[in-house]
């Protein structure tokens, strides 16, 4: 219980005479409370600040010492209280100094009430406690009116003070490396392309390029801008709208790589950097950048699944390509064809070109994705459009003897006889000189293993005209080796 404002409590006189049995009865009322008391309830007391204790004019009379007090009168002991309060001490703290203790009661008599001047310090817990208790109840309210009112404002939506995210970009910024900055950058240099054949019907469909120096060359499939390479129409959109018409620069079938180039090329063209596929390691992040099924500017991510897949592509028609593939996971489907298959960097790592199809075979179809999309390496993909701006026709290396297409599991068998009764092994070709001879079964080309006529191919055109390349053969259940230097052959005949 607080004691502000209380009196010590003063030990009773043992000389004073006994109390009397009945409540005294002052001479003179008791005075007024002082004004700030009257108009003060008790409940506030505790929370009203309270002037500072002013001293007394004068001092008050000691007390008479116990030798001169006058003999105690029974008869004068009911008519009198043992204190006489002055009329200053009855005003309940108007001089200031704390009213009188209370009246001692005889034995076995009941507690007189105690004066309303000194009783209101005992309701100052109370009224703490209730002062507490109302500060509770407000802040309460306030509580509960905030959560309302933000609850209202909330629901009335136009007012909602929700930072949207044009008023903080900060927050939403996107760190390089990201798959969405990586988009943000690479985007502005993929086109969309559409291909369409000089024919009555206008045969055509949709594929995706990239952009590959400034001079407006944009790289692709070769089955993508087959169908407008003879009196057909060709044009390129941008993500950002722009559409310019373009024409064929050169086409390489059997590498399913072409370029095609902007008739008015914009200034500021700015090329997708290339990255080195022949270091790119199975498990690494790929982004892929196409226009599936006719939806411009779609991307889709995954990892590299595989390196060197001996895969064929087309256009359908009959003219086969191969390639010693990247495969991935990212979603590829018809449209992505020609796009670019970017690194986690944002680097194009290779041209998206095939997929595995449910129907079972290689392609291009109107399958959907399942998750099995190839891509031609950009190493390989880089040196055959430098060829095509060149020189507008494409160079391959080979080995000068013909091999079975269709035999699958034990290596690439070179055929007894060549195409139109021609010798399977050119004479004084490159297979001639190597030693080799119709009926081998070629079962390594370098470090890699072939298993079927397509991936000797496929890794053949990983190589250029020139190379010096070990060949693991078996002839007559043997095993032996040799080494063959690359020849070539110019154009696609």
């Amino acid at each position: 219980m607080s004691t502000e404002n209380e009196g010590t409590e003063v030990p009773a006189d043992p000389t004073a005479p006994s109390a009397p049995a009945t409540p005294p009865v002052p001479a003179t009322p008791p005075a007024a409370p002082a004004p700030q008391q009257a108009e003060a309830p008790a409940s506030e007391a505790p929370t009203r600040i309270q002037p500072p204790v002013q001293p007394p004019a004068q001092p008050p009379a000691p007390p008479v010492p116990p030798a001169q007090a006058p003999a105690a009168d029974p008869a004068g002991a009911a008519q009198e209280p043992a204190y006489a309060p002055e009329p200053a001490a009855a005003a309940a703290g108007s001089g200031g100094w704390p009213p009188a203790p209370p009246v001692v009661p005889s034995w076995g008599e009941p507690v007189p009430a105690l004066p309303a001047d000194q009783a209101a310090p005992r309701k100052r817990s109370g009224g703490l406690v209730a002062a507490v208790l109302v500060a509770a109840l407000v802040a309460g309210g306030i509580g509960g009116g905030i959560g309302y009112w933000a609850a209202q404002r909330e629901d009335r939506g136009p007012e909602s003070t929700t930072v949207s995210s044009g008023e903080a970009p900060a927050s939403f910024k996107r760190e390089p490396g990201t798959v969405a900055a990586v988009a943000a950058k690479a985007l502005p240099s993929v086109v969309t392309i559409q291909a369409k054949s000089g024919g009555t019907q206008g045969e055509g469909g949709t594929g995706t390029g990239f952009v590959y120096d400034q001079e407006g060359h944009i790289v692709t499939n070769n089955h993508v801008v087959a169908s407008a390479a003879e009196g057909g129409t060709l044009s390129a959109t941008f993500s950002d709208g722009r559409t310019y018409d373009a024409e064929v620069v050169g086409r390489a079938e059997g590498y399913d790589v072409a370029v095609i180039k902007l008739k008015e090329a914009p200034k500021g063209l700015k090329p997708l950097p290339l990255g080195d596929s022949d270091k790119v390691a199975v498990g690494d992040s790929t982004i892929a950048i196409g226009a599936p099924f006719g939806l411009s500017n779609t991307v889709t991510t995954g990892i590299i699944s595989a390196k060197n897949r001996p895969v064929a592509s087309g256009d359908g028609g009959g003219s086969n390509s191969y390639m010693s593939a990247l495969q991935t996971d990212a979603s590829i489907n018809p449209g992505n064809s020609g796009g670019p298959l970017l690194d986690a960097a944002g680097a194009v790592i290779g041209i998206n070109s095939a997929i595995q199809s449910t129907g079972g075979g290689y392609g291009q179809s109107q399958a959907g994705s399942i998750g099995l999309g190839f891509a031609i390496p950009v190493n390989q993909a880089k040196a055959v459009a430098e060829q095509l701006i060149k020189t507008g026709k494409p160079v391959y290396p080979v080995i000068g003897a013909t091999v079975n297409m269709n035999d699958k599991g034990e290596g690439a068998r070179i055929a007894d006889q060549g195409a139109g009764g021609t010798e399977a092994v050119t004479p004084s070709g490159p297979a001639a000189k190597a030693g080799l001879r119709p009926g081998d079964v070629i079962t390594a080309f370098g470090d890699h293993p072939i298993d079927s006529g397509p991936s000797l191919i496929s890794e053949i055109w990983t190589h250029k005209p020139g190379d010096s390349v070990k060949i693991t053969y078996e002839r007559d259940g043997k095993t032996a080796q040799t080494t063959v230097v690359l020849g070539e052959r110019t154009g696609d005949s």
